[in-house]
């Protein structure tokens, strides 16, 4: 026990009285002489506060420019000089090393002249000086006032003599203005337990009701105010050696007496427990428990009636309505009995208790029948608290996991993309024949004024009915539209020379297509690559011909022949110069002289420009002589290109450039205002074209800019059509759905197509709120509104979708990157982006800068991409828009369960929802319901429902519920109704006009 002495204050007073005996209007020494006369005179910590008040008030009034301080002092020189002094003389002590600190073992506090410093403060500092050494040191100080624990935690802090004490401050969370949140108590108290705090200031809170661990010293800085409070601060240190230190003034009578009454009232306590013979009490306290066997949470009688005040504290409520129970006593023959009322949005109405002795003893058991009645329906949950959707907790989980949320919803993971199984390669040699399906393209110019010449699509396994049936729009520039589709002609053979040349083939185009560079040199070699065979995928794209009579189509060999004989795939060693040069039959180019049959139909390489063409036609009326923009093609060469032309009477050639491969399912159609109806040629000179590919014609160049596309949108459908059969596999309904319509629902906007799951989210997201909340009113009948609102966020969140979204690999089939062009693989142009766990962080790096992204769509042998979880999310629901739309409620309903949804409900539940309002007819006197139903032109069977939903909570003279769980109900079938409506009726809106026009009409 520590008794301080507090000295002699004559001083200071005679100090603060020459003050006001000057007469001097001072405001900054009476804001310091009274704080500091307090902390003097009353000797108690609760005016500590006032310590650094002190401290900010000095500086404040010695600033030259405070118009308060001119306004207050006299303007005289020996008054403004003894004021300065004051304040000089009060910041010079006030701000010594008591705040500064020091490195000493211990510092002398007594050089701290009173009244500056209050000598109980003193004392504290030296009872936690004294255990500098101690291990694992723990201590609680216990004050009376919110401002003094904050105070003296503050001072602390700063004091660098005590930084081996990590100090915080604890208050309650119903303490006014300066409370603190629930959270941060938990916080505190998790923190002192692990160590990282290990000393608190304390108000009354901390002496029971928290898990606080125990501590090697304990300090009361204030007297406790009853007996209670002296047991239970002393309970909390009761580690071996641990200490109980109380700080009474020194000479104070009543304070030792107060402390005297304290022991011998325990000693009085502890006397009636042991000679207590009776064990009634323990008995009744035994009978009266309800404990939850899964969890081990159990309740007493004792603690019944708090817990059905919080119960009824977190039911929604409103500026008309707070909810809270009632009790009724009725004298019974055996007894009283207590009926508790809850408000009428509680899980129900009333309960009665059993008849007990007292009004205190059988409101305790009827508040623990209401309490054991909650946790059977759901309202508690199996840790005997209200479940997550009370009101409180709503409030405190949005205001402080948003941010997170929101960041969890724009991360990125990294997923691989599913690769068509039916294009995926088999074991197949070049030395025995192939059977490959194929299947005829076809390509329909919208205008039809292009000609395209017709290919073939060659794979090893057939192709599904859906993938057979694919048609799609390929937008080219300035509106012009190309309609493709495909047509099963069965099967043909490949022997070992067609599959070299099939294959060399396509690996020729898609060179000239993606890698043009490579044939800017006078020789290419094909079929040398040894990673041709390493392929994602198995395909070939070869022209073909029709018969002239019957409907039969084979494949154009002559012309992929003559393509693979041109001048620059034979070895250079081996190319002899064409024969003399005849004007008739022949032309001179860049490169060698070339029969005028082998230039038409062409692709040639201009080096003036560095630019490819395709050969259409020959122009024997034009030559370089011939007229061009006022002057001659010859002088046009030699003014622009300084090229003096040896060969000016060649006719010229008319040539079209290649073209640049587009992404073309990118709808165009909304960017463009007009259509070029002509194709664009140029006249070239024949001396300055170097020939390339002989027989790669223009038609030919046509079909191959649209194949790319082509094949990307039948990849992904066929990834769609996997997805389809992985559920058909499981549930029937999934037949109902087509596969296009599950690939909108995997298509994101990040594609830039015309199809994207928007829509189908858009409509998914209203059908799964309504479906879920229609499951939990039905089901959960002890639910309250928001607890309801709670449990169906809990499953249509986000993070839930994802997880459920994880768990079916939903990820895999996602699209959610636009076509690029240049990383099109296919057999002829592998992936050479080899992807393993040691190359994976360099090739997919992290949190790529959104300016940087060259490598964010790199395409690599797994074929990895970014996916937001959000995106992997929202998959779910536009699935469930598309099995809405195109199967109804039966196949919404199958594939939710499928991804892991339970929106189903046991018969009885619903019937007893129907029957349970049967107690709101009480309510017939009060509204005319006749009347309504004849306003809305709709007789209700149940009609206790329709006068429920008329029922506020704050009206609590009937039995029955109120509009709350209706109004859950309600206002999800109302989104989905409008949402439905608007989806079905407008199908050229936007989601985003969707949503706007949906909230103006929820208002």
């Amino acid at each position: 026990m520590y008794q301080v002495d507090y000295g002699s204050n004559i001083q200071y007073r005679v100090l603060v009285s020459g003050l006001l005996g000057l007469g001097i209007k001072f405001g900054a020494a009476d804001i310091i002489s009274l704080c500091l006369y307090l902390a003097v005179t009353v000797g108690t910590a609760s005016v500590l506060g006032c310590f650094l008040l002190c401290l900010q008030a000095a500086r404040t009034f010695l600033s030259d420019g405070d118009d308060l301080v001119q306004k207050e002092v006299d303007t005289t020189g020996s008054s403004t000089r003894f004021k300065n002094h004051y304040l000089n003389k009060a910041i010079s002590i006030l701000s010594s090393n008591i705040l500064n600190g020091t490195h000493d073992d211990s510092f002398d506090l007594e050089t701290l002249e009173e009244p500056f410093f209050s000598n109980k403060f003193v004392a504290l500092i030296n009872v936690l000086s004294g255990y500098r050494i101690e291990e694992n040191m723990k201590c609680i100080v216990f004050v009376k006032r919110i401002t003094v624990a904050r105070a003296i935690a503050r001072i602390l802090q700063n004091l660098k003599c005590l930084d081996f004490w990590k100090c915080e401050f604890l208050v309650g969370c119903h303490s006014g203005p300066k409370n603190m949140s629930r959270n941060k108590m938990d916080a505190i108290v998790e923190k002192f337990s692990s160590g990282e705090v290990n000393l608190l200031i304390a108000t009354s809170v901390g002496e029971e009701g928290l898990d606080i661990q125990t501590c090697c010293l304990v300090v009361r800085f204030d007297l406790p105010e009853t007996v209670a409070s002296f047991i239970q601060s002393r309970g909390r240190a009761r580690m071996t050696k641990s200490k109980y230190v109380i700080l009474l003034e020194r000479g104070n009578h009543s304070q030792e007496k107060l402390l005297n009454d304290y022991i011998d009232g325990e000693i009085i306590m502890n006397g009636e427990i042991d000679f207590r013979t009776s064990n009634d009490m323990f008995e009744y306290l035994e009978e009266n428990t309800y404990q939850v066997n899964n969890t081990g949470a159990s309740i007493s009688t004792a603690c019944s009636v708090s817990l059905l005040h919080r119960y009824c504290y977190n039911l929604p409520k409103d500026m008309f309505f707070n909810p809270s129970p009632a009790f009724i006593y009725i004298d019974d023959t055996e007894g009283i009995i207590c009926r508790v009322i809850l408000p009428p949005n509680a899980a129900f109405r009333q309960v009665d208790g059993q008849s007990c002795q007292s009004n205190d003893e059988a409101k305790r058991d009827a508040c623990l029948k209401a309490c054991m009645q909650l946790h059977e329906l759901g309202a508690l949950t199996d840790f005997l608290l209200p479940g997550s959707g009370s009101r409180k907790n709503k409030v405190s989980t949005t205001n402080g996991s948003t941010n997170n949320k929101h960041e969890d919803d724009l991360r990125e993971e990294l997923h691989e993309m599913l690769t068509p199984t039916v294009l995926k390669p088999s074991k197949w040699e070049l030395d025995c024949l192939l059977n490959l399906h194929f299947y005829y393209v076809q390509f329909i110019p919208i205008p039809a004024d292009r000609h395209y010449r017709i290919f073939g699509l060659f794979v090893i396994n057939p192709l599904p009915t859906e993938a057979e049936k694919l048609e799609v729009d390929l937008h080219l520039a300035r509106g012009r539209i190309v309609k493709a589709g495909m047509r099963y002609l069965g099967t043909i053979s490949f022997n070992e020379e067609q599959m070299v040349l099939a294959r060399n083939f396509q690996e020729m185009f898609l060179k000239i297509l993606l890698d043009r560079s490579e044939f800017t040199v006078s020789h290419v070699m094909l079929g040398n690559d040894e990673t041709l065979h390493i392929n994602s995928s198995f395909y070939l794209l070869l022209p073909i011909k029709q018969e002239l009579y019957g409907d039969i189509f084979m494949i154009d060999w002559p012309t992929i022949e003559r393509c693979l004989s041109s001048p620059i795939f034979k070895n250079p060693t081996g190319v002899s110069m064409n024969g003399a040069y005849l004007p008739d039959e022949s032309l001179r180019l860049l490169d060698n002289i070339y029969n005028k049959t082998d230039v038409v139909g062409s692709l040639i390489f201009a080096p003036h420009n560095k630019t490819f063409f395709v050969i259409d036609d020959i122009l024997d009326e034009l030559n370089a002589r011939s007229e061009y923009g006022g002057a001659t093609y010859e002088e046009h060469y030699k003014d622009r290109f300084l090229i003096n032309l040896s060969h000016p009477e060649q006719p010229l050639l008319r040539a079209k450039q290649l073209f640049n491969l587009h992404n073309l399912l990118h709808d165009r159609l909304r960017e463009t205002t007009g259509r070029e109806l002509m194709e664009h040629f140029v006249e070239l000179p024949p001396e300055l074209c170097t020939m390339k590919i002989i027989g790669f014609s223009k038609d030919i160049c046509s079909s191959l800019s649209l194949l790319p596309s082509l094949m990307c949108r039948l990849e992904n459908l066929l990834v769609a059509i996997e997805l389809k059969e992985a559920m058909l596999s499981s549930f029937s309904e999934a037949s109902q759905i087509s596969a296009s319509g599950i690939l909108e629902a995997l298509t994101t906007e990040r594609c830039l197509e015309r199809i994207s799951l928007e829509r189908f989210e858009v409509l998914g997201d209203a059908f799964l709120k309504y479906i879920v909340g229609r499951h939990n009113f039905i089901s959960y009948e002890g639910l309250d509104e928001g607890q309801l609102t709670s449990r169906r966020s809990a499953v249509v969140n986000n993070s839930n979708l994802y997880e459920l979204s994880i768990r079916r690999n939903l990820q895999v089939y996602i699209r959610d990157q636009h076509f690029e062009p240049t990383q099109f693989i296919a057999l002829g142009r592998p992936c050479k982006v080899v992807c393993n766990a040691d190359t994976e962080v360099s090739i997919h790096p992290k949190n790529m800068n959104s300016d940087r992204q060259e490598n964010c769509n790199l395409r690599c042998t797994k074929s990895h991409h970014w996916l937001h979880r959000k995106t992997i999310a929202d998959v779910v629901e536009s699935l469930v828009g598309a099995f809405l739309v195109e199967g109804g409620f039966k196949a919404a309903f199958a594939f939710l369960h499928w991804v892991g949804i339970d929106v189903d409900f046991e018969d009885s539940s619903f019937y007893r929802v129907l029957d349970g309002s049967s107690i709101n007819l009480s309510l017939m006197n009060h509204t005319n319901v006749a009347e309504l139903e004849e306003l809305i032109g709709y007789n209700f069977k149940f009609k206790g429902l329709i006068l429920e939903a008329f029922v506020h909570p704050s009206f609590n003279k009937h039995s029955g519920g109120c509009y709350q769980k209706l109004e859950f109900l309600g206002d999800a079938v109302l989104e989905y109704l409008i949402t439905s409506y608007l989806y079905s009726s407008y199908p050229d809106l936007t989601p985003g006009q969707i949503t706007d026009l949906k909230s103006l009409a929820g208002q």
